[in-house]
């Protein structure tokens, strides 16, 4: 059986889009599972640029067959960006895409730039040649179809895509909306205005993708060379044709929102229950967005990558390989309007290609959470994050430049660097539980300079406590107690001054004596 190699084209850009809409570099693992799923059941994958040709001009050949000469003198098919700025604050409508085909007498005033070299289909795919790092800016707008509103619009999901082709890796780093920051030629704001600023005001270049890659670039010293904005309306489309009985999610904390936006800017009550549970696409989206939880954005973040993740299963499952093949130009359609991008396709495939290259331990997703900064007031006193832009650098360099993985002889010996006091407290009504832990720590190698109770005796999880900024030694416990890197938080409530806290939950009792 042979499939088109259109189809692969698409998977990694419905990856991208699902990636966009929700925060987690692990929506690159459903394009390179895709193909090599499809490769295992004895799919084999045509030429993408013929498959497109093919099915635009109605002249199809066998892709067994020598390519002749009209065949290889045909134009190349690209993508160009949906919509540009407006000059006043009233923007376009998001515009369906189009194919544009490219006539050799054109003037290449119109054409963006490209990083990628164009292969003619004898050649084979295209491929990326250039060493250096592709930075794409994923942006997430706040629109809805009910609505009809022409915006412009604010970026609800804000998120940095790095691409190491030499070393062959993948990080994608999450930035929290109400990061304030300084916006080129307009000064400071939150970096969720920069889209909204640039659409309003026809930025030079692109407008609000444009802007927004402009401040990123500013604000972090990184280049970024491309874009994708997509709405919400892009992740309900692709839940609901590709996972049409929902999705399995284990929701790990009671969730009550009665303030949820809806999609005509009202709002509607949403709950969520603890507990194991399948989800249509509104429902996930409502569960990935809501912000009603102690950690807000923080925490909503978290939720995106495990929301992404359980999408990717169900997609990668038997049965959802084969709904997606049969659904992806379904899928196309149902996209068409519903994003902007200055990604060419020839991009998008030389992309494809190397993503199919890159194992998943080389594959690392970060956010710009509360270690990274803090809250404050804007000059005009709204609740804002200020940036702690020497914390962001050092995790810049660990999630786009992360050299090799320190064994644990490494880790201790920063964390020994660091000293910090370190404190168990007892979060639960356990007689003796904080005592015997200091033993079964003190018995690992780790000084334990005092125990005592916790704020709470009903705290289910341990977590991994910083007062202060020690993450080697937060990391280190957390290793040696088995817990995940979720379970490492801020200290915020001024128990201690500074050093770290292992806060033990009831799953302690399995920790230690396990």
């Amino acid at each position: 059986m042979r499939v088109s190699g259109c189809l692969a084209a698409l998977a990694f850009l419905f990856a991208l889009i699902v990636l966009t809409s929700l925060c987690s570099v692990t929506s690159f693992s459903l394009a390179q599972q895709t193909v090599v799923d499809l490769n295992a059941a004895g799919m084999a994958v045509d030429d993408p640029l013929a498959t497109l040709r093919c099915a635009l001009t109605g002249r199809c050949e066998s892709v067994t067959a020598d390519l002749n000469a009209s065949a290889l003198n045909a134009p190349l098919l690209k993508l160009t960006p949906l919509t540009t700025a407006m000059p006043t604050a009233t923007a376009q409508s998001i515009a369906p895409p189009t194919v544009a085909v490219a006539e050799p007498t054109m003037a290449p005033t119109t054409a963006p730039p490209t990083l990628f070299p164009t292969a003619e289909p004898s050649a084979g795919l295209p491929r990326i040649t250039d060493p250096r790092q592709v930075q794409i800016l994923l942006l997430g707008i706040d629109q809805r179809s009910a609505t009809d509103d022409p915006g412009p619009f604010r970026t609800d999901t804000i998120m940095l895509l790095n691409i190491n082709p030499v070393r062959k890796s993948v990080g994608l780093l999450s930035l929290p909306r109400d990061l304030w920051v300084e916006i080129p030629d307009f000064g400071g704001a939150r970096i969720n205005q920069a889209n909204f600023i640039g659409d309003g005001n026809a930025y030079p270049g692109g407008g609000g993708p444009a802007l927004a890659m402009e401040t990123v670039a500013t604000n972090f010293g990184l280049r970024v060379d491309k874009y994708l904005l997509v709405n919400f309306d892009v992740f309900t489309s692709i839940v609901d044709i590709l996972a049409p009985d929902g999705v399995l999610v284990n929701v790990r904390d009671w969730i009550d929102d009665p303030d949820y936006p809806d999609d005509r800017y009202g709002t509607i009550h949403v709950q969520f229950e603890p507990g194991e549970q399948r989800m249509d696409a509104e429902t996930l989206l409502q569960y990935a967005r809501t912000r009603a939880t102690e950690g807000g954005d923080f925490d909503r973040a978290r939720r995106q990558q495990q929301v992404l993740d359980a999408v990717r299963a169900e997609v990668l499952s038997a049965g959802g390989i084969v709904n997606f093949v049969s659904q992806a130009f379904t899928l196309w359609d149902a996209l068409q309007g519903n994003y902007r991008t200055n990604l060419e396709l020839n991009e998008i495939i030389a992309l494809l290609n190397l993503v199919g290259e890159i194992e998943r331990e080389d594959i690392r997703y970060r956010v710009i959470d509360n270690f990274y900064a803090y809250p404050g007031l804007s000059p005009q006193g709204d609740q804002v994050l200020y940036p702690d832009f020497v914390a962001i650098r050092d995790l810049i360099q660990e999630t786009f430049y992360a050299q090799a993985q320190l064994t644990p002889a490494e880790m201790k010996a920063r964390a020994d660097e660091e000293n910090p006091p370190v404190y168990v407290f007892n979060g639960t009504n356990i007689a003796g539980l904080a005592g015997e832990t200091r033993d079964w720590l003190v018995s690992k190698g780790v000084r334990v300079d005092d125990i005592g109770n916790d704020v709470t005796n009903g705290r289910a999880q341990t977590e991994i406590l910083e007062y202060g900024r020690y993450h080697w030694t937060a990391k280190v416990l957390a290793e040696l107690m088995g817990l995940p890197e979720d379970r490492i938080a801020r200290g915020d409530d001024g128990r201690i001054a500074q050093g770290v806290v292992v806060a033990l939950g009831r799953d302690a009792v399995q920790i230690i004596g396990g």
